[in-house]
């Protein structure tokens, strides 16, 4: 296939379409406003329904009305945007509707910046909405990644019927790569391998077969039981699911940890440190849900330090620190708001680590 310059919010959106998805609900927000943008000029065109909502509040309950029926859907938004949809997004998953969710990362906290950001990691991975729930969290570090990640983004929400979010930033929304895209998925709702769905009832069909989408339980012990099966799904996604890449960490003396637009600045500081002859290497999570805990610990265990870099006030920091417990130091640089940490900082403070200080 030929390469194809587009911009990140239009590429995604296309990926989208082409991973199946036929239903798009959002509302326009910076950074991520092109995506909206694009899908409604683009969904009409694939027999697909565009609706822009009269806010994020409506948009993801749209989501969850049309997840309900078996279809792929997709909604999109930017930090504050995801914060309001964060009800939603908790019926969804205690509904057990697959569905993709979009976070394009701006600068807060509040109304915050209109620049990119990853402040919303903790959201995204510890929760957000109420509940004891997970969503199975990508951090992609390219336009072309993201594109890849959607082209199974569904089958994983419907296999294991969990919502899937896409932690991005206003970087990869903005900038624009060559990009390689796959073929279009003709997707069709199957009844007979979707029998949650509300695929179509009618009086005198087998009482059995009637969808029932919800996500209240009066009877505590019913909660319990639908409780202890969402979690032994999400125990069951934590065995099979972890993605991450592991740069030039067998070797490395210090292994730095960073994920999405960030990892990239992480992995040219880690190239030009090796060519001044310091062994260094990246470890970056792909699923920031489920995080790689296992993986990072075995891909650090000959390193003396690790270095985690964020574009936030170090929120993924903790997750690194439980997943050496303890065994090796780790220190953090970066910056909040929507300040980039910069390759030659990066490179500093490595330089600093290696000196002791």
């Amino acid at each position: 296939m030929a390469l194809t310059l587009m911009k990140g919010s239009e590429a995604i959106a296309e990926a989208a379409i082409r991973a199946g998805a036929r239903f798009f609900f959002g509302y326009p927000i910076t950074p991520q406003t092109e995506i909206p943008e694009y899908m409604s000029a683009r969904m009409p065109e694939v027999g697909g329904c565009f609706l822009q909502a009269e806010s994020e509040v409506a948009a993801i309950n749209m989501v969850y009305g049309a997840a309900s029926t078996g279809a792929r859907v997709i909604t999109s938004s930017s930090s504050p945007g995801v914060s309001l949809k964060q009800e939603g997004i908790s019926y969804c998953a205690g509904a057990q509707l697959p569905c993709v969710i979009l976070n394009v990362m701006r600068g807060g906290p509040g109304l915050g910046s209109i620049q990119a950001s990853q402040g919303d990691y903790n959201q995204a991975v510890k929760g957000g909405g109420n509940g004891d729930y997970h969503l199975i969290t990508y951090a992609p570090a390219s336009i072309q990644e993201a594109i890849n990640i959607f082209g199974f983004a569904f089958d994983k929400a419907e296999k294991y019927r969990v919502p899937v979010l896409f932690l991005a930033d206003g970087i990869m929304a903005q900038m624009m790569e060559p990009v390689e895209m796959p073929e279009m998925v003709e997707y069709k709702v199957d009844p007979e391998k979707k029998p949650w769905a509300a695929t179509g009832w009618k009086p005198g069909d087998d009482p059995a077969k009637r969808a029932v989408i919800n996500s209240l339980y009066i009877n505590t012990e019913e909660l319990t039981v639908h409780n202890n099966e969402l979690q032994a799904i999400y125990r069951e996604i934590e065995k099979n699911e972890v993605m991450y890449e592991a740069y030039l960490t067998e070797d490395a003396d210090f292994v730095i940890t960073a994920f999405g637009t960030v990892a990239r600045i992480a992995k040219s500081a880690v190239n030009e440190l090796r060519e001044k002859g310091i062994k260094v290497g990246l470890f970056r999570p792909i699923t920031v849900w489920p995080f790689p805990y296992k993986e990072l610990k075995e891909a650090t265990v000959n390193a003396k330090a690790l270095l985690d870099v964020e574009a936030n006030e170090g929120q993924m920091c903790m997750d690194v620190k439980l997943a050496v417990n303890g065994t090796k130091p780790v220190e953090y640089f970066g910056h909040c708001g929507s300040l980039m940490p910069t390759t030659g900082e990066i490179v500093a403070k490595i330089l600093e680590m290696k000196e002791g200080k």
